[in-house]
């Protein structure tokens, strides 16, 4: 598909929105199946008309649903020529589950939960799957984490650089998309508990332990070691809550 070209949309993939659905809800829609198509960024979605028809909604409420996806940087509205895709597919998956939690309002109880086991499966996986290059990589995120000193802000972007480089080293895109989703969710208990004095301190150690175990190409104990941070800060999370 070329940039422009009018995206395929299959129309027995939409449902009617029912009529208490929220502008929210039809832009959730919308990603989720631009995101199980797989389209090119570029490709222009179809018409506001046709659009609206799909869905079963009014033009006010698609127009709502379109400046939603435009603010989340997913999609650009050109005026006179329509909308056209700006993100991949791994970014439609992150933003529709976020959007779907959100919407929900899940307790953080339930989300560390499920983060839990998704942050074992992506340290096994790296400690497997991780080349030269990728040991690099990750080192530069426990180095930045050391170099934070007491600046939490700072640390704070570290420590989520290096589960999610953990998670692309794992080659896995639908798990480094839940894993973004869960961690911009819970971005600020994270930030909370590493200003309880000793955190960051803990925490560091907690990683380190983790870092050598990949950098070892040590599935056992790369999961181990993050079982054993996942528990540290889970209850952390939990007492912040």
């Amino acid at each position: 598909m070329t940039e422009g070209q009018n995206t395929p949309f299959i129309r027995t993939r939409f449902r009617p929105v029912e009529r208490l659905s929220t502008a929210s809800l039809v832009a959730r829609q919308l990603i989720q199946q631009l995101g199980a198509e797989r389209f090119p960024v570029g490709a222009r979605l179809p018409s506001e008309r046709d659009l609206a028809q799909m869905l079963g909604v009014g033009r006010s409420t698609l127009r709502e649903a379109i400046t939603a996806l435009e603010l989340l940087g997913l999609v650009e509205v050109r005026p006179g020529s329509g909308s056209y895709l700006r993100a991949d597919s791994t970014q439609l998956l992150a933003k529709a589950l976020e959007l779907s939690l959100a919407l929900g309002e899940p307790e953080v109880a339930d989300l560390v939960e499920v983060r839990e086991h998704l942050e074992l499966l992506a340290a096994r996986l790296a400690a497997t799957r991780a080349k030269d290059t990728d040991i690099e990589r990750l080192r530069v995120h426990v180095d930045e984490m050391r170099a934070a000193g007491n600046h939490v802000e700072a640390f704070a972007v570290a420590d989520l650089a290096f589960h999610l480089e953990i998670a692309t080293i794992a080659q896995n895109d639908v798990l480094l998309s839940l894993l973004k989703s869960l961690q911009s969710l819970l971005t600020e208990w994270f930030e909370r508990t590493l200003r309880v004095p000793g955190t960051m301190e803990a925490t560091l150690t907690e990683h380190e332990t983790v870092f050598t175990a990949i950098e070892q190409g040590d599935p056992a104990a790369a999961q181990s070691a993050m079982a054993s941070l996942m528990t540290a800060a889970d209850e952390r999370v939990r007492h912040s809550s």
